[in-house]
């Protein structure tokens, strides 16, 4: 059974990484792995997506509307955005960080407030303060190891050894924070 995991989040929060070493856990593992990515305007805080399918032999990295096991939201707007793609009984897990978009930071929009709330009116949401939890760490840039994690802990992924996983896509001077951090997002999911 092909199993999809949607990350989004906005340009600059390490989204693509993410998404890059799991695919790279969930092949050491020995599933066939798919994963498409869309940068759109990431490197001026645009929205920023990746799509990993893996089971035993997918066909299309493409996850349709309504198909997604599980999103994992690096920003709170991102995750109301992605909606439409998680399955009725899909969980999603979203970061409380806000990251105003230009048309906020112009004026021109207002954030809304209840973003969260309007979230869990439609979905079983596991909702993290990522970003707060990587600071306490000492670097908030690892929150996207942080909410790695919780992906690996909700689909039951922990058997990968994650750690070597880390050592071969983390510089050395990285990597213990970010296995401290993979731990951190782990232990965030009950």
């Amino acid at each position: 059974m092909t199993k999809s995991i949607l990350l989004v989040g906005v340009g600059g929060q390490g989204t693509i990484l993410a998404s890059k070493i799991l695919t790279n856990g969930l092949m050491e593992a020995g599933y066939d792995v798919k994963m498409s990515e869309i940068h759109g305007m990431s490197q001026r805080g645009g929205s920023v997506s990746s799509q990993v399918r893996y089971g035993e032999k997918v066909m299309s990295p493409v996850i349709e509307k309504g198909q997604a096991d599980i999103i994992v939201s690096f920003e709170k707007m991102e995750a109301l955005r992605a909606l439409d793609y998680l399955k009725p009984d899909g969980t999603i897990v979203v970061n409380t960080v806000e990251i105003p978009s230009m048309s906020v930071i112009t004026g021109d929009e207002v954030y809304p407030e209840d973003v969260l709330q309007e979230i869990e009116k439609h979905a079983k949401t596991v909702a993290v303060d990522a970003t707060a939890l990587a600071r306490e760490l000492g670097n908030e840039k690892a929150a996207n190891i942080i909410l790695l994690g919780t992906i690996i802990k909700a689909m039951g992924l922990t058997q990968i050894d994650w750690d070597a996983i880390l050592e071969a896509n983390i510089k050395p001077r990285f990597l213990e924070l970010n296995k401290k951090a993979l731990q951190v997002g782990i232990e965030a999911v009950a």
